[in-house]
């Protein structure tokens, strides 16, 4: 007998849901017809399925998101950074614990010395015909962040192939979930064959039928829900064999379209505003942006900063803000809709000669205008880099604190996490640094504005 068995994946969906009610119901009209031919199917999620940035997300912590993975009646999923390195300790810890579907993160483990109960390496599903589908996921490495959050992140190639190792011992078919991007895929595609099919995440990759390394197939389907996975696998019940194993992609905005789908996305934000309509301060005077220049919203934030993080000077872009402060009562909803980026702040340990090269590099003609994707930003544009408290005088010197630099002494410069990650400033990415987590920048303001304003 040739069993198919059918698997419908998503990923990286950050909390974008314009299409999320036709895709779930194309999903459930296909598994209900595959059910009738007596097919098997799976609903699986690799990760990054809530964003912080959108308030319905923000307002519940995810757990919105759980609930709604819940009605959709995901079978497993892993998790992504999103929801690994964005939340305090313990809101991921319980996370899930309401969750009706399987949690597999195979490199992930809580410092308090117990996992929560949700948390486990892999899972096994099984048809009605017995064949067995190991299903293991993993998560990208960020040390550093996990360690400041009371979690410890391991290797994921090594922690997956070693499981893989003894998965293969009692099941049919496996599966890795992985929330690593392509690169790390096409590696593990290659040190571990054993795996069937690796779906894809993370890097936002998208292939529309698959990629096949080494007999692994490999999958991806973007980002924001534009696309829904969807891979057929047919079993040999009698060989105990994979004969064939095949993915197609539905592009979402041709689906048909679910009476009352926009009024979905509208409530989820009306919630999510309701929820965060509570008052944090009042001020005086009202904060504009400006996304070329300094402004009154910049030079405050720079002041909430370096007193948060005690550093010499500070630097951020000013696209950081999607709006300016109103006069009056100030709200959680108003500060999250001006600063809705994921982003820590970081202290990085520079001598006064690298922190005259930072200086230099950050008269960039050309950021001002970049439409920056990911790196935690959320915004529109960059904006022009924005320094305080160091500069360069007429003669070319470098001023800290208006004193004139020791170039061989060791600075501490408040920035943002995006910037370490080497895109910008490569230097940054060796140099000693601290991030601080779990607060973001809206939550350095939140303080600062209940103390000062």
């Amino acid at each position: 007998m040739i069993e198919t068995i059918h698997f419908f994946h998503t990923n990286d969906i950050h909390s974008h849901f314009e299409y999320w009610p036709r895709m779930q119901y194309y999903i459930k009209e296909q598994r209900i017809a595959f059910a009738k031919l007596g097919q098997p199917s799976f609903l699986l999620d690799i990760g990054d399925h809530m964003d912080r940035s959108n308030i319905f997300t923000e307002a519940t912590l995810g757990k919105g998101n759980v609930e709604m993975l819940n009605e959709a009646q995901y079978d497993v999923v892993t998790i992504g950074n999103n929801e690994g390195i964005t939340l305090e300790h313990d809101d991921l810890y319980h996370l899930y614990d309401e969750a009706n579907f399987d949690v597999i993160v195979v490199n992930l483990h809580s410092k308090t010395g117990k996992d929560p109960n949700w948390l486990k390496p892999y899972t096994i599903l099984t048809t009605k015909y017995g064949t067995k589908i190991g299903v293991i996921g993993a998560t990208a490495m960020f040390p550093a962040f996990y360690d400041e959050l009371n979690w410890n992140i391991e290797d994921p190639k090594e922690a997956i192939k070693t499981n893989v190792k003894q998965l293969k011992e009692h099941v049919d078919i496996v599966l890795c979930l992985s929330h690593l991007g392509i690169t790390d895929d096409e590696l593990l595609a290659k040190e571990c064959p054993d795996i069937d099919v690796i779906l894809g995440s993370h890097t936002h990759h998208l292939f529309l039928e698959g990629k096949l390394i080494d007999n692994v197939l490999l999958t991806g389907c973007g980002k924001f829900g534009a696309y829904t996975g969807h891979l057929q696998i047919q079993f040999d019940q009698q060989k105990r064999i994979v004969i064939k194993k095949e993915e197609i992609v539905i592009e979402n905005a041709l689906l048909p379209e679910i009476e009352q789908e926009g009024n979905f996305v509208e409530s989820l934000a009306t919630t999510g505003k309701e929820l965060l309509n509570q008052p944090v301060f009042r001020t005086s005077k009202t904060y504009n942006k400006e996304w070329f220049h300094h402004s009154n919203l910049s030079r405050l934030f720079a002041k909430c900063m370096q007193e948060f993080t005690g550093a010499d000077c500070v630097m951020f872009n000013a696209g950081i803000f999607l709006g300016g402060l109103k006069k009056g009562i100030v709200t959680k909803y108003d500060i999250h809709k001006i600063l809705p980026h994921p982003i820590n702040a970081c202290v990085i340990e520079l001598s006064g000669n690298e922190m005259k090269e930072v200086l230099l590099l950050s008269n960039n003609d050309e950021w001002p205008l970049l439409e920056l994707k990911g790196l935690g930003f959320r915004g529109a544009i960059f904006g022009k880099l924005l320094t305080y408290h160091f500069s360069l005088n007429e003669d070319g010197e470098l001023l800290i604190g208006g004193q004139i630099a020791d170039m061989d002494k060791t600075y501490r410069l408040a920035t943002l996490d995006m910037f370490t990650f080497g895109y910008f400033f490569p230097s940054f990415k060796d140099a000693k640094k601290k991030y601080y987590l779990p607060l973001f920048l809206r939550d350095i303001l939140s303080t600062y504005g209940e103390k000062h304003l």
